[in-house]
């Protein structure tokens, strides 16, 4: 049984307008999850966020294996260190392989989304973790979304996919997903399921989808520390089934 969590933390600043990565820490930390997948996170970014490297800190604090796939990637002259801006993941199992897809390189057009794949291992197990935040924009949307989809083909390991898909149950891309992965809240949750925002939350953005390798057993919404970000997190637990 594996417990697994997807969040956009807005990187660390809640709705109270406080940027402070404590209180993230500790909504991941009283979930008790297992692998969680987080969207908006800053690396070295700017002063919104003290030039933090928010994944590395997070792993610190929490003992968790990390990876960081940047959206955003910025040189400066006055820094060594390079701006990123994007997605992680951190896993109490370890991680043992990492790639990044850029949709920017993909696609010719500058926005600023990306797709963190990685694979880890439980007990001897390889398990395909994904974690993404997909575009606003339908066009550019409907072409991550085929992406993803199609970039699934190619492995035959269990994969869970994690994060802000900027949709609604019932759209166009959320079909093409469930073509292919169980949406865990259609199957294990209660209730609308809504992420979005996170003091009366409305809309359901954030979302949990497993391959058919898994059983779903329950997701959940979390509402404690509801001013941590202007999202929500999901928890899902799910197992491979034999």
């Amino acid at each position: 049984m594996i417990k697994v969590m997807t969040f956009n933390i807005h990187h660390g600043k809640g709705v109270d307008k406080q940027t402070d990565l404590y209180r993230i820490a500790e909504v991941i930390d009283k979930c008790n999850a297992d692998i969680i997948g987080l969207n908006e996170v800053d690396r070295h970014f700017s002063k919104r966020s003290f030039y933090e490297d928010q994944a590395a800190w997070l792993s610190d604090q929490l003992k968790m294996d990390v990876a960081f796939s940047p959206s955003i990637s910025i040189s400066s002259k006055h820094s060594a260190e390079i701006r990123e801006f994007g997605n992680a993941l951190l896993s109490r199992f370890p991680i043992v392989k990492k790639n990044d897809h850029l949709f920017n390189n993909i696609y010719g057009m500058i926005e600023g989304r990306s797709l963190l794949d990685a694979t880890i291992r439980i007990n001897d197990q390889p398990i395909q973790i994904n974690v993404t935040h997909l575009s606003l924009n339908p066009f550019l949307h409907k072409k991550q979304t085929d992406f993803i989809v199609s970039h699934h083909q190619k492995t035959s390991n269990p994969t869970i996919l994690l994060g802000d898909w900027n949709m609604k149950p019932g759209s166009k891309g959320w079909r093409k997903l469930i073509g292919k992965f169980q949406d865990a809240w259609a199957i294990g949750g209660k209730g609308a399921g809504c992420t979005y925002p996170s003091l009366r939350p409305r809309l359901r953005l954030d979302y949990i989808f497993a391959s058919h390798d898994f059983q779903i057993v329950d997701a959940k919404v979390i509402t404690e520390l509801p001013l941590a970000s202007d999202h929500l997190p999901v928890t899902a637990t799910l197992y491979v089934k034999e």
